[in-house]
């Protein structure tokens, strides 16, 4: 029980604000359980006056009581079912939101360790199993209890004698069914860690189709789903079978009762002990009695998969960032950036090895090296994606660390390899980190060589793209992300390989744009063709994590070995 009070306290907080749907639904619960026992009641007047004393009156006065009977108990089962339906959906929204929030804000760190389709489904499928418990499974437990309530008291009033032989044999059922529920909870979290297993490998045979296809890997990929396929199947027919034995169970006891109560009640209806229509309203009450426990029973088996799902989601909702900002106000102008002694390392496994070096405003500073050398995770280090391990990056003599990661990153444009393209309009993607301004979409666009190709297009700037941007070029998608990075007009701009899949012509023209762009700026540029930053300020050279030769393109070219081997194969 201690899942479903965790459940409960979760959703606490949004409870006051569904007061008047909850007063409905709780009215509606009434209604449809007080015309269960009436209807299981009327069955004693009508034998016993009707058919037995030959009452004509009520004999027309039945069918008018029966339709209003069931026209109350159908009202309040349509309203106990819309308005916790509503109840339920409108939390869970809310609950997803809040998931999402959290997730937004984590480190990067954090997204490297879980797989996207694990995170998919933990906050659609878990959170779909949570909302099975606001809007349907306590209700209809609350629902069914009020029900059982009602036909206990028809039981007890028409014989409290039959009542007791025919209720004894509930007390039996307890054991088994707990037991049933524990292992009903561990086949749920079994089964639930299996849906985010298929969600994670359709995510990443949909996300790699190319590679598939290209490989004539399909049979590969489809034996590997069908793997966790055949896994799932298993353990839902596990689900079927714990849940489908609780039906049988409670009919078998109930045969016993009812059996019993049959013979002791026949007895006592021969012996004039009690009327035939107090003997039959009882055993109608009996018999719908079975109903609701079978299915309180089965609902709390179905409560022990949503507690199971809860717990992986509160998991997550528990999580928070390692890296969080400070308070300091960001600089209007940013003079300088200065890497001191910066150590860093994923793991184990150290990357960085005492960086150190000064960038001023309006300078160009190219990373380059072989791949594996650190110069990535420099970028990373800035953008705060990680911490170092030790040493500090200052921006104005201050720790980045004392700004707030809002205000780091309004300030600090990137462009990755990576070419990130939302299934939007050009002017969307372009316009990502702020306000819509058509005028400066088109400047950036134009700055990124952009936009001759966009304004070509049926609808220009706002032609919608395709999912990954599938509808354009790779050189493209790169130019509509380096317009992105423009758009910001930060103080910091920051260039991954990012014109790794330009032609010549378009790659000189943004390498001049940014070049222009580094007046008012410091630009950081990482790049394997060392064509596009000869006219650096400052080259760092990095290997093994260090830099070893840091300065202009001549100077290195004169000084720096590993800076000659670079700029051969570059050129080769």
């Amino acid at each position: 029980m201690n899942g479903l009070k965790e459940v409960f306290r979760r959703f606490a907080p949004y409870f006051r604000d569904y007061i008047s749907q909850f007063g409905l639904a709780i009215a509606g619960m009434i209604m449809a359980s007080v015309g269960t026992a009436v209807s299981a009641y009327l069955v004693k007047p009508v034998l016993d006056k009707i058919f037995v004393e030959k009452n004509e009156d009520l004999l027309y006065l039945l069918p008018y009581a029966i339709i209003a009977i069931y026209f109350i108990k159908s009202l309040g089962t349509y309203m106990q079912a819309y308005f916790t339906a509503y109840i339920g959906q409108d939390m869970v929204k809310r609950f997803r939101h809040k998931l999402l929030d959290n997730l937004l804000y984590l480190d990067i760190n954090f997204f490297n360790k879980f797989r996207t389709g694990e995170l998919i489904s933990r906050n659609t499928n878990d959170i779909e199993r949570i909302r099975s418990i606001v809007s349907s499974i306590i209700p209809e437990l609350a629902r069914e209890t009020i029900t059982i309530i009602g036909l206990l008291c028809v039981v007890i009033y028409q014989s409290p004698t039959l009542a007791l032989f025919a209720l004894i044999v509930f007390p039996a059922a307890v054991y088994p069914l707990s037991r049933l529920a524990k292992k009903m909870k561990k086949i749920s979290k079994s089964s639930q860690e299996k849906t985010s297993d298929i969600t994670s490998v359709l995510s990443e045979i949909f996300s790699n189709i190319e590679i598939i296809q290209a490989n004539n890997a399909q049979t590969k990929e489809l034996n590997r789903f069908e793997e966790h396929n055949q896994k799932f199947f298993k353990l839902n027919l596990k689900s079927v079978k714990v849940n489908q034995l609780v039906s049988p169970m409670m009919e078998t006891l109930g045969s016993i009762g009812i059996a019993v109560v049959i013979i002791i009640g026949g007895k006592q209806v021969i012996d004039g002990a009690i009327s035939v229509g107090s003997f039959f309203s009882f055993l109608t009450a009996l018999f719908m009695l079975y109903t609701p426990i079978k299915r309180i029973s089965s609902l709390y088996n179905q409560m022990q998969d949503a507690v199971a799902a809860s717990e992986r989601t509160f998991e997550l909702l528990d999580l928070s960032p390692s890296i969080v900002g400070g308070n300091l106000t960001f600089p209007k102008t940013v003079n300088s950036i200065t890497l001191q002694d910066l150590h860093f390392g994923y793991g184990d496994k150290s990357v960085l090895n005492g960086i150190s070096f000064r960038a001023n405003k309006g300078q160009m500073i190219a990373l380059v090296g072989g791949s594996g050398g650190g110069k990535t995770s420099l970028i990373n280090l800035i953008m705060r994606f990680y911490d170092a391990k030790t040493g500090s990056i200052l921006i104005n003599e201050n720790d980045i660390c004392e700004f707030s990661l809002k205000d780091l990153r309004d300030n600090i444009g990137l462009v990755t390899q990576r070419v990130y393209i939302f299934n939007d309009t050009i002017a969307n993607n372009v316009a990502y980190s702020g306000q819509m301004d058509e005028t400066r979409v088109k400047e950036a666009l134009r700055l990124a060589n952009a936009y001759d190709f966009v304004d070509k297009l049926d609808d220009g700037i706002h032609t919608t793209l395709d999912e990954f941007g599938a509808n354009l070029s790779g050189g493209q998608r790169q130019r509509i992300a380096i317009a992105r990075a423009l758009y910001k007009n930060p103080k910091i701009l920051i260039f991954d390989e990012a014109t790794s899949a330009l032609d010549n012509e378009s790659e000189n023209a943004i390498t001049k744009a940014i070049e222009n762009l580094s007046k008012d700026k410091i630009i950081f540029v990482i790049a394997h063709r060392l064509s596009t930053v000869k006219n650096a300020d400052q080259i760092a050279v990095l290997d093994g994590g260090k830099i070893v030769g840091f300065g202009n393109d001549e100077t290195l070219e004169n000084e720096c070995e590993i800076y000659r081997k670079l700029k051969l194969g570059s050129l080769a």
